[in-house]
């Protein structure tokens, strides 16, 4: 199992902290409409490794069959790996860029605010809400906490959904059989 979980782990992992570090500082210049989209597509697209393990350890390692859980912890492995590699992806653009993460906050902030405008708030309750969220995340300038809070609350739990959802399908003999070789 380590070697499913190192090598699709690591995948996704380098899939999605290898897209932080390629588009770096245009995420500083964007506005976030579409960045949130673009993230978590590639995040999806990244923990399919998911899918791909499980079934390769099912069929290579366990004969064809494997129970719901064991295939759940295997897609909690590959993804906490990934998670890792995609954190430590992100403090690593921060710091090979030399970008501010509050700058980041504060852009972020922005971007919520020009929303907010377009759905009619007035200026000062944007004002109001922008100050509130800038005040929200001072913690963000924390490298520990940042990347605790990237692997987990970014990436991970897309991976829990993603594990959920494979082991849920693997865990089936009938779905995509092992070929006999």
């Amino acid at each position: 199992m380590k070697k499913i979980v190192l090598t699709f782990g690591s995948i996704s992992g380098i899939i999605t902290g290898g897209m932080l570090l390629l588009t770096g500082p245009s995420m500083f210049d964007m506005d976030n409409s579409n960045g949130a989209l673009i993230g978590y597509t590639t995040m999806v697209i990244a923990l399919s490794t998911i899918f791909i393990g499980i079934k390769m350890y099912r069929d290579k390692y366990l004969g064809g069959a494997i129970k719901f859980g064991r295939a759940f912890l295997l897609g909690i492995y590959i993804s906490l790996l990934g998670s890792f590699i995609y954190a430590a992806g992100w403090e690593l653009t921060l710091a090979v860029n030399d970008l501010d993460p509050m700058m980041f906050m504060q852009k972020y902030a922005e971007g919520e605010a020009r929303k907010l405008a377009g759905a009619g708030m007035s200026e000062a309750e944007i004002a109001e809400k922008s100050t509130a969220m800038l005040e929200q995340w001072q913690w963000y300038a924390n490298p520990i906490l940042r990347f605790l809070w990237t692997m987990i609350f970014e990436m991970f739990f897309v991976g829990v959904v993603i594990s959920l959802i494979c082991a849920g399908i693997l865990r089936k003999k009938e779905a995509l059989p092992a070929q006999a070789s």
